[in-house]
């Protein structure tokens, strides 16, 4: 889940709601061409939702403070809620000068510029939302190139040090949906997923729901935070199960969990596995750790499972999300999360894998995080990450020209301090290409 918490981390802040990556985090993308200067710049701005929102900013934030009438009119209103216009301000005074260096990505809804940010180069990532307004913007360090490994050697070397706490698995999974495994760190042992967790809502909705174009009503008491954009629709209009299953996997869409979670029911998320229960949705993570902290995590953690599950019924539902507060540093990774091993990513692969659904194999197709696997040899590459401050997270499935099926997953956190997300994803990512190579080549 690319929760607030992600979108505030020390190495990254500017300001966000945590709205999803429209960039994979593990990319290094090459300058595009753009429209439309800066005023005072020679760098072209594309004229785009996200673009003029780029351009707007970059002229705001060198005047700080900004009036409050104009954060309104830019920002949504989400934002502003998690972020007030004070704290925004209080942190564009830090910023100082703001200057655009270069454009690196653009789409109509999302841009990722190199911009110097109070003498220091930087990576500036913007979304805007369906009316256009800023839903997240945030700095991070730029993002260095990772090799391919070569060899399990350099795997092993460099998947210890890629962060405090390391899991990482390689397998291949058999026609009859047995893991086997090629290589691994620590690959039972237990971890933080993340939005990784998501992969057990699609086996339960591809169970139990038989129509995928069947509707879910976008409930106001159902909603969630970001990422994601459901949460910005109209409070009781609908969305396919298709969508919401599309949207849950390719932006981390958190409000699609929790609706997918709502129709199938939690019972049958948790009967996909054994770890979590009782099996939290989105909206219930961010009361425990964001409202009233650490009183709600205290209390639910001093309980037994069905003394939690009366909890959250009785408690932590009315909890309303204005109460929520973002949080910079890792906050009980080891404590309230959904939890798996390697080992247990690459069973649920496999089990997605198993039930030959033509949907699922949409769903989980829609992007492969930079990986950047040769088309040549590989079919079809499913991804499904995860992220919070503290936690990077990310899982593989590919299929090779040949029919044979293999996986990766690397698991990086700390819980003592934020991940600097964008390197420690590009490693990551490189590792898990590097192991698809020598998996395929046997």
């Amino acid at each position: 889940m690319r929760t607030v918490a992600v979108a505030l981390t020390t190495s990254s802040l500017l300001l966000a709601a945590g709205a999803a990556t429209a960039v994979p985090a593990a990319a290094v993308p090459a300058p595009v061409p753009a429209s439309g200067a800066v005023a005072g710049l020679d760098v072209p701005i594309p004229d785009t939702p996200a673009g003029r929102q780029l351009r707007w900013l970059l002229a705001a934030v060198p005047d700080a403070p900004i009036p409050e009438d104009q954060l309104i009119e830019h920002f949504t209103e989400e934002m502003l809620r998690l972020l007030p216009p004070a704290q925004l301000n209080e942190y564009f005074a830090t910023i100082g000068d703001l200057r655009l260096d270069r454009i690196l990505q653009a789409e109509p809804a999302a841009i990722l510029a190199e911009v110097t940010a109070g003498g220091r180069t930087q990576w500036m990532e913007l979304s805007v939302d369906a009316s256009g307004r800023i839903a997240m913007a945030r700095l991070m360090n730029p993002i260095t190139p990772k090799p391919t490994p070569a060899s399990w050697k350099e795997i092993d070397r460099r998947a210890r040090k890629a962060a405090a706490r390391m899991g990482f698995m390689a397998a291949e999974i058999t026609r009859d949906g047995v893991c086997r495994p090629v290589r691994g760190l620590a690959p039972r042992t237990a971890r933080p997923l993340g939005s990784m967790f998501k992969l057990y809502v699609l086996q339960a909705v591809a169970r139990k729901i038989p129509d995928w174009n069947s509707t879910l009503v976008i409930r106001p008491e159902l909603k969630s935070l970001p990422s994601g954009e459901l949460q910005t629709r109209p409070d009781n209009s609908e969305v396919s199960v298709l969508e919401a299953a599309k949207l849950m996997i390719a932006i981390s869409d958190n409000t699609a969990a929790d609706l997918l979670i709502h129709r199938v029911g939690r019972k049958a998320v948790e009967a996909t596995r054994s770890r979590d229960v009782p099996f939290l949705t989105t909206r219930e993570m961010f009361v425990l750790k964001g409202a009233d902290y650490p009183a709600h995590a205290r209390r639910y953690l001093s309980l037994g499972t069905k003394q939690r599950e009366k909890y959250l019924a009785e408690v932590v539902a009315k909890v309303p999300l204005s109460a929520v507060e973002a949080w910079l540093q890792p906050r009980e990774l080891d404590t309230i999360e959904w939890f798996g091993s390697p080992a247990d990513v690459c069973a649920a692969h496999a089990g997605l894998r198993g039930l030959k659904d033509r949907r699922v194999e949409e769903v989980m197709t829609q992007n492969d995080a930079g990986l950047g696997l040769d088309p040549k040899t590989w079919r079809s590459v499913w991804f499904k990450g995860g992220s919070e401050s503290g936690l990077l997270d990310l899982g593989f499935s590919a299929r090779t020209r040949d029919g044979r099926t293999f996986f990766v997953t690397a698991m990086a956190s700390d819980p003592a301090a934020p991940l600097d997300e964008g390197n420690v994803g590009s490693e990551l990512v490189a590792l898990a290409r590097g192991a698809f190579t020598l998996m395929e080549k046997g």
